[in-house]
């Protein structure tokens, strides 16, 4: 068992050893404990992440596109994506705990985690993986409609990301723009799942990551009309009237609990 635990060891310390070996002398993090390094390339990869992935989409479709995906008044103001960087900023190291606490669970055998595809099988894996991803999806969709139904918790935590509640408020800057613990909060359904079901490590780690390019792209106002994705057209609508499309990457969720609504329905109709 204890050879096993440490391939999981192994991998965190690989991953270590690609971001901080990168960006930072060994003498800044060789000397740390082990989950200590794992929460500073948590950090360093999350923020990276956040930034780049910003940057790019809001270059493409603020500039490169401009007014192709929006028109010229859905466009945000610099001073509204200046302050959604600050507000994730503060956050981004509380976020940094969470994939790490995921990370000393799995490498302390309290998961359900397999380290190798090829200890289950592709099927297995594949099964596995749906049953994640559903587990996440309904999780993520109550954790975000108890933030907005239990007024406490709507009005000191998840209040600060409806501040942006229209187009030329949202950019893809905003993703991350939350209160520490509520993001945290939208994000533990990806832990517990692992104690509900065998899941890819990597896999688990590269969905954590993926968190921050999905949160980019729901909040960039822009409906890709892929059904049954849970798109921008229908989180915008979410930041616009509170009560709709709390779902994460699908529409099933709101659609078995009715608080779906379609932005194509939303759209004037042509005479």
């Amino acid at each position: 068992m204890e050879d096993y635990l440490q391939l999981f060891v192994d991998e965190t310390s690989f991953y270590n050893r690609i971001v901080l070996g990168t960006f930072l002398p060994e003498s800044v993090w060789g000397p740390l404990p082990h989950f200590f390094r794992g929460w500073l390339r948590n950090y360093i990869g999350g923020t990276l992440l956040y930034f780049v992935s910003g940057f790019l989409w809001c270059f493409y479709i603020y500039y490169l596109k401009r007014n192709v995906y929006l028109p010229k008044d859905a466009i945000p103001s610099t001073k509204a994506m200046l302050l959604q960087i600050y507000v994730a900023m503060k956050a981004m190291p509380w976020y940094s705990a969470l994939p790490t606490l995921s990370e000393y669970m799995v490498e302390n055998g309290w998961t359900r985690c397999f380290s190798r595809i090829n200890d289950v099988g592709w099927l297995a894996y594949i099964t596995n993986f749906i049953f994640y991803l559903g587990i996440v999806e309904f999780g993520i969709y109550w954790m975000h409609r108890e933030l907005h139904d239990i007024k406490p918790l709507y009005k000191y935590l998840h209040a600060t990301h409806h501040i942006y509640n229209k187009q030329n408020t949202l950019s893809p800057f905003a993703g991350l723009a939350f209160h520490p613990l509520d993001g945290i909060l939208q994000a533990v359904p990806h832990v517990i799942a692992l104690f509900l079901v065998p899941m890819h490590f990597t896999s688990h780690v590269a969905c954590l990551f993926m968190e921050a390019i999905w949160t980019a792209n729901i909040h960039d106002c822009i409906h890709g009309k892929l059904w049954p994705v849970m798109g921008a057209g229908y989180h915008t609508i979410h930041h616009t009237t509170y009560r709709h499309n709390y779902g994460h990457y699908t529409i099933w969720m709101d659609w078995m609990f009715g608080t779906l609504r379609d932005p194509m329905e939303d759209e004037p109709k042509e005479k």
